[in-house]
């Protein structure tokens, strides 16, 4: 029995074979709307599902599909699906999960675009949406209830960090026959693989660190076979239209052959900015995966390979000495995104996050003085020497 590839062979090679492509050792773009069939009742059988292959590529396209099997085989998923952005796989997958009368148990915490399509979309159409602590297994096990259909949670979770132990959530879900959904876009299948610890499906903002350079916005969902044709069917081709450009497919291809060495050096540097951050006197509270002084690090330690490169830090000043600190920043960009070769910083209070009310961010975790910070993969000696002449000076001690 042949041994399994590791991560970065399936990242590199995985699904495609030079010598069926003319001996390319780059896979061929396949910039076409639509694909001829050899026959008419070729053409019937495939529409009918009885033959494989492509037909529009509102639904399929050779390169997508590459895109698609690579990522199944680095989640550990058995299909996956390509669509144009983060935000267009989190709504095909629940437009096809989730209908009037059903409800979606979603944690405290999410990404602001997702807030907003589940408070002000989804709950307009008939679906609950009801917010738990989801670090708390007791609080999810007590609002689980007969009409709960989706758990859906992040984690880490943009952007405080927080996490949700992904075996325990799936334990309960599958108990009330709940799917379990998992973002997984702040660790990437390299750090955690939600579908082995009990998930039932995947969503990525591919646009992050999958691709990595900054220069495309994607999104994939990963699962089983028969819930990623579904939602291919009816969440992409129906409901939403969220399909993937063959380019933007291709340049996350190129994105994934890098991931390993990329997360590596994302991992390595925030861990020391983290460390830094912590010791310096302006700076009231880092939350890092990777510190001791992380409230769930056991968590982390579980089902995280490396602490990721994501950090969240508030100041001692608040939100007025967080937005002077980022104007003064000369190297690292302020920025929304994530994942990029450039280390990013943002205030999620009055950018990613200003879909929630200031009670709703009170509410959820989402403190005004909240800094995020996406360590990219610069020499770590000049992140933190932009951060220590960006962050306000100690006050000098009064002499004795």
């Amino acid at each position: 029995m042949t041994p399994p590839k590791g991560f970065a062979t399936r990242a590199i090679h995985h699904a495609y074979d030079p010598a069926d492509n003319e001996g390319a050792l780059t896979p061929p773009l396949h910039l076409t709307s639509t694909f001829a069939f050899e026959s008419a009742e070729a053409g019937a059988e495939m529409f009918a599902g009885a033959r494989d292959g492509h037909v529009y590529s509102r639904i399929s396209n050779p390169t997508c599909d590459l895109l698609e099997r690579r990522m199944a085989a680095l989640e550990g998923a058995e299909a996956g699906l390509a669509l144009a952005s983060g935000m267009g796989a989190i709504t095909a997958t629940l437009w096809t999960l989730l209908g009037p009368g059903d409800e979606v148990i979603v944690d405290e915490t999410l990404y602001g675009c997702t807030f907003a399509f589940m408070r002000h979309g989804l709950s307009k159409w008939g679906v609950t949406i009801t917010h738990v602590d989801m670090s708390d297994t007791d609080a999810l096990r007590n609002a689980i209830s007969d009409a709960t259909r989706v758990v859906y949670f992040e984690t880490p979770a943009n952007p405080n960090m927080r996490l949700v132990d992904i075996r325990a959530a799936a334990r309960i879900a599958h108990g009330a026959g709940a799917s379990v959904v998992v973002d997984n876009t702040y660790a990437t299948p390299y750090l955690t693989r939600p579908i082995e610890l009990g998930a039932d499906i995947v969503v990525h903002s591919a646009t992050k660190y999958l691709g990595g350079h900054g220069d495309v916005v994607a999104g994939i969902v990963v699962g089983r076979a028969a819930d990623v044709a579904e939602i291919r069917v009816v969440g992409m081709k129906d409901m939403t239209g969220a399909v993937m450009a063959p380019f933007n497919a291709m340049l996350v291809l190129r994105g994934l052959k890098t991931l390993s060495l990329r997360m590596e050096r994302h991992c390595s540097s925030a861990q020391a900015v983290a460390e830094w951050l912590e010791r310096q006197p302006g700076v009231r509270r880092v939350f890092y995966p990777g510190l001791d002084s992380f409230d769930q690090g056991g968590v982390a330690a579980a089902q995280m390979d490396r602490p990721g490169a994501m950090i969240a830090f508030e100041l001692t000043g608040g939100l007025e000495a967080g937005r002077a600190m980022m104007n003064r920043l000369a190297m690292i960009e302020r920025a929304v995104s994530l994942g990029d070769c450039e280390t990013l910083i943002q205030h999620p209070a009055s950018m990613t996050h200003s879909t929630y009310t200031p009670e709703e961010r009170a509410e959820h975790g989402i403190g005004d003085g909240l800094i995020r910070l996406s360590v990219g993969l610069e020499d770590v000696d000049d992140i933190i020497a932009d951060l220590a002449q960006a962050l306000p000076a100690p006050r000098p001690t009064s002499a004795a």
